[in-house]
């Protein structure tokens, strides 16, 4: 690959929806609200030792059972779950899963009964657990979500990936909403190949077109890929192509992944891995969940957005990868 990056249109031409988040859902050790990603302080928060339980929880691996923590809330908070049921249309909803590690610990598992007992020794219980597609299975499932379920698992990139996707199956109509979930599993397997743990935890986002969202009365939170999607070697150059034609000043936050470079001189930066660990295939889902709280923030806040030409004075760049990974990616969030 060069050092060239692959700009992906933005969503909102002529013939595309403009397409944002109405829904955040966090089942991350510690935290609670989308704001605490950003540094706000609160007591309890979600504790993988006790939130991961329960009747429903039974016969499911350890990242279906983060997602499905995660995708509750995120659908309650877009007014699509009434605290009993899901209240949309499963028809038309599709989950798009990022996950790197999350059946390895099943595989790794299933593999070790093998060895020792054959396949004679496996449960057909836990079988599903060793599809790469069981976390998005298990949601739909819950939830009765009918549309295109789709999990990917692309490197550090993936979780701005499944947004971007996300985003492409709306307006395609494949879906007219869709549940975005990054989920990153903690196990023996995971840590050993990776020498050290991973975040443990979920993040859940519901994207529809913003016509759909204000005709049943709910509030658009972010625009997703206003400006740009790009993709390409390292962070400069994705960060270069996302950006062509927006001011320097456009950018208001930049949620950057451990290596931090290409992005405009002085704007404040917030690398979500120094605080919640190695997040993988979750970084970019989190990332999106944290411009939401941003977002929020200056709306309470009565912040002056200062948009002109489709382009906000409080975007938010979001980038994943590094030069040492196949591919870096960027993604710009702004504004409803």
């Amino acid at each position: 690959m060069n050092d060239s990056a692959r700009t992906v249109p933005a969503t909102d031409g002529p013939t595309r929806p403009q397409v944002v988040v109405t829904g955040v859902g966090l089942a991350v050790p510690g935290l609670t609200f989308p704001d605490e990603l950003l540094g706000a302080v609160r007591e309890g928060g979600f504790d993988p030792h006790t939130g991961l339980t329960g009747r429903e929880m039974r016969h499911k691996d350890r990242a279906s059972r983060l997602a499905l923590r995660a995708a509750e809330p995120a659908l309650r908070d877009a007014g699509l779950h009434d605290g009993k049921a899901f209240t949309g249309d499963g028809d038309t909803t599709a989950v798009l899963v990022s996950s790197n590690f999350g059946i390895l610990d099943s595989v790794c598992a299933f593999a070790d009964v093998i060895a020792r007992d054959t396949v004679t020794g496996l449960s057909p219980l836990g079988l599903p657990q060793t599809s790469s597609n069981v976390i998005a299975g298990s949601v739909a499932m819950r939830h009765g979500l009918r549309g295109p379920s789709i999990t990917l698992c692309n490197g550090p990139t993936s979780g701005l990936d499944a947004v971007y996707w996300a985003c492409g199956a709306l307006a395609a109509g494949r879906a007219e909403t869709a549940v975005v979930i990054g989920v990153e599993p903690s196990g023996d397997a995971v840590t050993k190949l990776l020498g050290g743990p991973v975040l443990d935890g979920a993040v859940a986002l519901v994207l529809e077109s913003r016509g759909r969202a204000l005709a049943r009365g709910a509030r658009p939170r972010a625009v997703v890929g206003a400006g740009a999607y790009a993709r390409g070697a390292a962070p400069a150059a994705a960060v270069t192509a996302v950006l062509q034609g927006a001011p320097p000043a456009s950018v208001g936050l930049w949620l950057t992944g451990e290596e931090a470079a290409g992005a405009p001189a002085d704007v404040p930066a917030v690398d979500l891995t120094g605080r919640l660990g190695r997040c993988s295939g979750a970084l970019g889902v989190l990332q999106c969940a944290a411009a939401v709280a941003h977002f929020d923030r200056r709306a309470e806040s009565g912040a002056d957005s200062g948009a002109e030409g489709g382009v906000h004075g409080g975007a938010v760049l979001a980038t994943a990868g590094s030069a040492g990974d196949d591919a870096a990616a960027a993604l710009l969030l702004t504004a409803p």
